[in-house]
């Protein structure tokens, strides 16, 4: 049995980035003549003179934040997609809101690969704790999963006991979902006297795996690999045995830029990842996902060639993404207009995100001066509704924020 997916991982790199650039002139043009988006978008460029870096990077970047008001003025996907919507497999509406489409090939988001860098096989039972709610993750997962071969038991998000039940029932092997909620899932069987120990290997994302966290699973048994991906670009990166830094995915181009321009950044410095897909449905070119990383130099100690980057080291605004969800500025906003309509005396607040015993903890602090019980369940049913996860509510004084701009403050480390 290979260590690896396919050939494409050990291709000498030089005959990797031939392979890229001969792609990207059709790409570019593929972008310019099938979606209205980018036809505006790159309107006037000379798709067959796109066959390099230097060339790509002169283009500008559409970033994630501008989704939202694309797809306002032209839905369901800022016309930015060059598969009809009737045409896809599945429509998503993520946090923002932002929609994502998924065309009908197999594995579509790519995340096979990073299933079998992390040790998962097709005689594996995949417990998938992804949301298969309005968001694409769990079927990321459950494609990926099928695509190597395994078995899937698609258990979403929340329900500790009955997930517990369910492990132990089938005798499932791999997890699969957010970093912390393997360890709620570990410690309530534990608690329950139920022996789930047939889980050996872990397969997380949305969310930092902190290196305190790792090392638990890893004295429970349970081999952890992380990858990193998004809704809008699927796979990124992923991580293999050797654990330095995350190896890019075959079919994308990466660059870093820093952050607000479209300027690419030297490399070791950190900046804001920039994706270019290679993908007939939806071919979005320099794609800014407003996440931080940054290059690392020569190819993983595992024997795959593919250019490496850092790891998640955050947000290049202010959204952040809490138990595996992105929280952006404007539902924070959304959520205080909703409470002043409501007559609650609240017009600001702030969203705190920090990590208690390796999970993402969410307090959203409000000022107000006659905060009560009953206030805060409606404050923490309002911010349920809108952005999709549990908070915990504060109240302060009036004028107890800082003036600072801040309306998410992420405290995470992610060292």
């Amino acid at each position: 049995m290979s260590d690896f997916y396919d050939d494409l991982e050990r291709r000498d790199p030089e005959t990797r980035e031939r392979d890229l650039m001969a792609a990207l002139p059709d790409q570019i043009a593929l972008a310019q003549t099938a979606t209205s988006g980018f036809a505006t978008i790159l309107d006037g460029v000379p798709a067959p003179d796109i066959a390099s870096r230097d060339a790509l990077g002169r283009l500008p970047v559409t970033r994630k934040s501008d989704l939202i008001d694309l797809q306002k003025n032209t839905a369901p996907f800022g016309g930015l997609n060059a598969t009809p919507t009737r045409g896809l497999r599945r429509l998503f509406m993520s946090p923002g809101p932002i929609a994502d489409p998924q065309g009908r090939g197999p594995d579509w988001f790519r995340f096979g690969r990073a299933l079998y860098a992390g040790g998962i096989r097709a005689d594996d039972i995949v417990h998938n704790c992804f949301s298969y709610h309005f968001t694409p993750a769990g079927f990321m997962m459950e494609d990926a999963a099928a695509a190597i071969g395994c078995a899937v038991f698609p258990g979403g998000v929340g329900n500790t006991d009955a997930q517990v039940e369910a492990i132990a029932h089938f005798g499932a092997t791999a997890y699969a979902g957010t970093p912390d909620f393997l360890k709620t899932i570990l410690d309530r069987a534990e608690s329950l006297g139920i022996d789930i120990s047939s889980i050996t290997k872990a397969t997380v994302g949305g969310g930092a795996l902190f290196p305190a966290l790792r090392e638990e699973y890893q004295s429970r048994g349970i081999h952890v690999r992380q990858s990193y991906g998004s809704a809008d670009c699927g796979l990124i990166g992923y991580e293999s045995e050797a654990m330095e830094g995350l190896i890019l995915d075959e079919r994308i181009i990466v660059e870093i830029v820093r952050p607000g321009t479209n300027e690419t950044v030297p490399n070791g410095e950190i900046g804001e990842v920039v994706v270019t897909l290679m993908n007939p449905d939806y071919p979005l070119i320099r794609f800014g996902t407003g996440d931080l990383s940054a290059m690392l130099a020569g190819p993983s100690p595992c024997g795959r060639t593919a250019p490496r980057i850092k790891g998640w080291l955050g947000r290049a605004d202010q959204a952040t993404k809490v138990r595996g969800m992105f929280i952006h500025p404007g539902q924070i906003d959304a959520v205080i207009k909703r409470l002043v309509q409501d007559g609650a005396g609240i017009a600001k607040a702030r969203l705190n995100v920090g990590n208690e015993d390796n999970r993402d903890t969410a307090t959203l602090v409000c000022e107000c001066a006659d905060g009560n019980d009953a206030l805060a369940a409606r404050v923490a049913a309002i911010f349920s509704d809108i952005c999709k996860i549990r908070v915990d509510v504060e109240f302060i004084t009036p004028g107890g924020l800082a003036n600072d701009g801040k309306i998410i403050d992420d405290t995470r480390s992610y060292d």
